[in-house]
């Protein structure tokens, strides 16, 4: 065995649906400033009593079962989140805690929106090493936990959830995980931020905007080279869901002219690590993709990193 696929994927968004003229009751906005602005039109909300670990624990549940596998298979569970309340036991920890998974290796990764490709690209590389033989990759993501509710710039953005995906090993042949292309610029780290106490989010969403429209696509598209694809080759594309303002042009950037485009942001918001993995498993559900096609994954964001492999969907 020297590569790894995704053998299967699982979502969960919490019950409690905030739309457009909610938050038009919380702060000075409206459904059509949202819409024209972001393309938002609804967002989940978890409870006070959900933390981040249970939405992740509730994904994860749920790719197990489409695999067909017991938490007695996992033996290594990478979480990606930036909005774990508490250090230790860190997320991962509490989610094999919860599934009952036996001592696995568990580690979080803190890499904001490009969260998922980043803990996506540690499983595979643990999984190809030969240092686990089949993982859980979780993004899961409280942001309602980090939002200013008083600030429309921001908490009409926001919403809460968690995707998951089984890593195994495969074959040559059958690997179906491409390899990643991933950086950051750390000296733009200050445009998208979570800090303080309490800490809150908050971004320079025009200097967002243009990085990520501007000096993406190239990127994204040395990542579907490394896979040995071109972008008009792809079945899909999966961006971080950030807004349908950035989605839309950087898809179109990048040149996946047959490509089905991921825009689970409109009845999600952003999610930040949760995003792709999210909208992937729906993409799935859905029958939009079908096993073996190859799928664009990009994530980006926070630090101003980014994260992009070419996976075959399962």
């Amino acid at each position: 065995m020297n590569g790894s696929r995704i053998a299967s994927l699982g979502h969960y968004q919490p019950a409690k649906v905030l739309t457009n003229e909610d938050l038009a009751d919380l702060v000075d906005t409206s459904d059509e400033w949202i819409r024209s602005r972001v393309g938002i039109r609804t967002r989940h909300i978890a409870g006070p009593d959900e933390p981040v670990d249970e939405l992740a624990a509730h994904a994860a549940a749920k790719a197990l079962a489409t695999a067909g596998l017991t938490p007695g298979d996992i033996d290594l569970v990478v979480v990606a989140t930036s909005t774990a309340i508490d250090r230790s036991p860190n997320t991962a920890a509490r989610v094999a805690a919860r599934l009952g998974v036996p001592s696995p290796a568990a580690m979080d990764v803190n890499v904001v929106c490009a969260g998922f490709t980043h803990a996506l690209a540690t499983a595979d590389h643990a999984v190809r090493a030969g240092a686990a033989a089949r993982a859980l990759v979780i993004g899961a993501d409280k942001m309602s936990d980090v939002t200013d509710w008083t600030d429309r710039t921001t908490c009409v953005l926001v919403g809460d959830g968690a995707g998951a995906a089984v890593v195994e090993a495969a074959g040559s042949a059958d690997a179906g995980i491409g390899p990643v292309l991933w950086g950051s610029v750390p000296e733009m780290g200050h445009a998208v931020r979570i800090e303080g106490v309490p800490a809150r989010f908050a971004q320079e969403g025009q200097s967002v905007y243009r990085w990520a429209t501007t000096q993406l696509p190239p990127i994204a598209r040395r990542a579907c080279e490394r896979a040995g694809l071109a972008p008009a080759d792809l079945a899909a594309v999966v961006l971080h869901q950030a807004n349908l303002r950035i989605i839309e042009p950087l898809a179109e950037k990048i040149g996946a002219v047959n490509a089905v485009v991921a825009r689970d942001v409109t009845e999600s918001g952003n999610t930040s690590a949760a995003s792709i993995p999210l909208a992937f498993s729906k993409l799935v559900e859905q029958g939009a993709v079908t096993t073996g096609d190859p799928v664009l994954l990009f994530g980006f964001g926070g630090n101003l990193s980014y994260a992009g492999q070419v996976v075959r969907c399962p």
